[in-house]
């Protein structure tokens, strides 16, 4: 990563930056080169993202999912054309990244572009989340300096415990495009019919929500019980995302699901309190 071109880092870094997302300082615990390294991943992650959340016809995203399969196959063979694939391609090597991780992000990000999303059985929801996040971890905890099975499985269950998260943290802006990531399981169970406009004022909501709520906690619980059997040096940004998504979660938990309207966030203290505790372990 040391031989990476300035150029090159600030191009990532600004598509980071431009996010505005909690994700760039979160990274700061991390040294210098693995934090470029992660700053390409983030990149990347943000451009299949922005492909599949465009206003666009499939017929048209289509093209542009498949010329990142590409991009990402050429990057194995040595090949690259732009910032970010020039940084992942030198985060690749130093790393040992693998392409099936890749591929499987850019397979949900497809899912999203084809599909409007609308109470996925658990099995699917799983497979989802496994794509859009657990490989995104499978590639980070690489980058944070473990690369044993014991941080497989911690990305195996933060991946999905943050996306659960995610999910129950937008249920009405994802109603309001048409999608419910919510499992039919748990809303059949319920009462509740399929359908975004009923999802989101149906008086079950709550209970759904809290049942779905305990099933991401449980995910929660057991990566950190993983991440004790991992290098905690590498383990500690993983460890801030997790306190930050799980204090989240709680947030959530208290709102209970009344007012979807509300946005529920963490105050600003309550970041840099979780950042102090878990970034300088």
């Amino acid at each position: 990563m040391n031989s990476a071109n300035p150029a090159d880092l600030a191009a990532v870094e600004a598509i980071v930056r431009a996010a505005g997302t909690s994700f760039y300082r979160g990274m700061a615990v991390l040294p210098t080169d693995r934090r470029h390294a992660m700053y390409a991943i983030y990149a990347f992650c943000r451009i299949v993202d922005d492909i599949a959340d465009d206003e666009t016809p499939f017929e048209t995203k289509k093209p542009r999912l498949d010329d990142w399969r590409t991009r990402i196959a050429a990057l194995y063979a040595g090949q690259t054309d732009d910032p970010v694939t020039r940084v992942l391609k030198l985060a690749i090597a130093a790393y040992d990244l693998r392409q099936k991780d890749f591929q499987a992000v850019i397979d949900g990000m497809q899912t999203d572009a084809e599909t409007i999303v609308v109470a996925p059985d658990m099995d699917a929801l799983d497979l989802y989340c496994d794509q859009v996040a657990s490989a995104v971890g499978r590639l980070s905890v690489r980058i944070f300096g473990d690369a044993s099975d014991h941080a497989d499985i911690v990305a195996y269950h933060l991946g999905r415990a943050l996306q659960l998260t995610n999910i129950l943290r937008d249920i009405a802006e994802d109603a309001d495009r048409g999608r419910v990531y919510l499992p039919r399981e748990l809303l059949a169970a319920a009462g509740i019919p399929l359908t975004p406009s009923a999802v989101r004022t149906h008086p079950a909501l709550p209970k759904v929500c809290a049942e779905l709520a305990n099933i991401a906690q449980g995910h929660f619980d057991d990566a950190a019980a993983w991440m004790a059997q991992c290098d905690k040096t590498a383990m500690k940004a993983a460890r801030l995302m997790g306190a930050t998504y799980a204090a989240l979660l709680g947030a959530l938990r208290r709102a209970g699901w009344r007012d979807l309207r509300r946005p529920v966030k963490l105050s600003k203290p309550r970041k840099l309190w979780l950042a102090l505790r878990y970034g300088l372990l």
